[in-house]
């Protein structure tokens, strides 16, 4: 068993290998309903430091947190089950009356905090509001009180007669989630990222036009480190649309714009970061202009690799590594749907062009996953520069079925198993996914399901 884990490991990389490797169905979770209800939609997926625990967030403002079963952890086959550890309301709606506006529960982002006693961290924030929860276990209960009866009523001091000492009583395990802080008016426009920062102390909340830094521990006052709000609103160009912190370097952060700049900032620079650092931007070919241009090249997602040399950015119709020694172009650029190019009239008319496609990195960096339309996502392995896609379908759920890649057929003759681009159902669409930092094991998050694939093991 060690043997062919160690193999493994020196063939594929921790968490490595995209196109060498056969995936197949784990689970999925969610029901089978066509009529989905608006507060089961999925709205953000984000694997702990360790891989142990999957949570997601829905726009009912419910946080789902999914355990990796302990005794199949062991066993190669069923690595990649999940089953539910705890469930709690996280953000209730809201309404801010100066403005006149609604405040919708929805969770935009899940942030886990590293471990470091028997609890577990977590952020997530809606629109306005940002919370950190304490999940804890406890397996035992106080019993013997003097001064309180068994169902909670207090005693009589007067008849106690005899001093007994309290004791713990084992009791069925019951996982609690609980707010510790609550972190909130700081942000007039909605907020569109969180991140940890690498000190473990601090954070960085982004919405449209301002980035703010907190400390954990602080809940009344934030910093803000950048702020791209004009005198004149009727002069504004950009918005601001990711935010995240380099993984190893606690003064470095990144934020991305409508425009598909990525600026990269140093705190110690100055204490507001409106001058960056680092501005990586493409050229425009002029040969691609057109109407939809503009749309099209704003990031919706940037992400860091985790050994903190590249960052990754996702637009509409394509994936970007970027190498942070080189600011004029990316040094990979991996197509995701170029065949809905041609669809893009279409695509602005049913909003579809506006979708927020998210990316992330295998753990071991050679590896990048994104999603696409018709419940496909794409990966790209970095080394062979080969692609795949595959689909979440309940039509594969046996376990360990393995997924069948699915190629599209742009235009012209149509071949066997292609799927025709005007028969894509821009319905389903995957925006959110995440990969296990140590091992080949994915969530994908398609409307109100979550399914969990992992690699195959011979």
């Amino acid at each position: 068993m060690f043997l062919k884990f160690s193999l493994r490991s020196i063939f594929y990389g921790a968490g490595g290998g995209g196109n060498d490797i056969q995936w197949c169905f784990s689970q999925v979770k969610g029901a089978v309903d066509d009529d989905v209800a608006e507060a089961d939609i999925i709205s953000t997926v984000e694997f702990n430091h360790s891989g142990e625990l999957l949570a997601t967030g829905d726009k009912g403002g419910r946080v789902v947190i999914f355990q990796q079963e302990q005794e199949n952890k062991t066993q190669c086959h069923s690595r990649g089950e999940y089953n539910v550890y705890s469930t709690f309301q996280s953000h209730e709606p809201e309404f801010d009356y100066l403005k006149s506006l609604e405040i919708e529960e929805k969770i935009n982002k899940i942030r886990w905090l590293p471990q470091k006693n028997a609890a577990q961290f977590l952020l997530s924030t809606n629109d306005k509001t940002i919370k950190l929860w304490k999940i804890s276990e406890r397996d035992k209960r106080p019993e013997g009180y003097n001064l309180k009866e068994e169902d909670g009523r207090y005693r009589d001091p007067t008849t106690v007669t005899t001093l007994r000492v309290p004791v713990f009583r084992p009791m069925d395990l019951m996982v609690e989630a609980s707010p510790r802080r609550i972190f909130a008016n700081a942000h007039t426009y909605h907020i569109n990222s969180i991140s940890i920062n690498s000190d473990y102390e601090t954070y960085l909340s982004a919405d449209d036009l301002r980035i703010n830094l907190w400390h954990l521990e602080i809940t009344d006052r934030s910093f803000n480190i950048v702020d791209i709000k004009p005198a004149n609103m009727e002069e504004l160009t950009e918005v601001i649309t990711a935010a995240e912190f380099h993984p190893n370097s606690c003064n470095t952060f990144v934020y991305s714009s409508s425009k598909g700049t990525i600026r990269l900032c140093d705190m110690r620079a100055s204490a507001l970061c409106d001058r960056h650092s680092k501005l990586f931007e493409e050229p425009e070919d002029p040969s691609n202009r057109s109407f939809f241009s503009e749309i099209i090249s704003s990031i919706s997602d940037v992400k860091f690799s985790h050994s903190g040399r590249y960052m990754m950015t996702r637009d509409y119709l394509s994936v970007k590594i970027w190498d942070l020694n080189m600011e004029n172009r990316p040094v990979e650029t991996y197509q995701v749907h170029e065949y809905l190019r041609s669809k893009l009239c279409s695509l602005y008319e049913n909003d579809c062009i506006f979708d927020k496609f998210e990316c992330c990195w295998n753990g071991s960096d050679s590896v990048v996953m994104t999603g696409s339309y018709n419940n496909f996502f794409r990966m790209f392995d970095r080394n062979t520069k080969r692609d795949i896609t595959l689909e979440a379908s309940r039509e594969n759920n046996k376990p360990r079925t393995v997924l069948k890649p699915r190629k599209v057929c742009a235009s012209g003759k149509r071949k066997k198993d292609e799927i025709s681009v005007d028969s894509l159902d821009f319905n389903k669409k995957i925006l959110h996914t995440a990969w296990h930092p140590k091992e080949n094991i994915i969530a994908v998050a398609t409307t109100n399901n979550l399914y969990i694939f992992q690699d195959k093991v011979n």
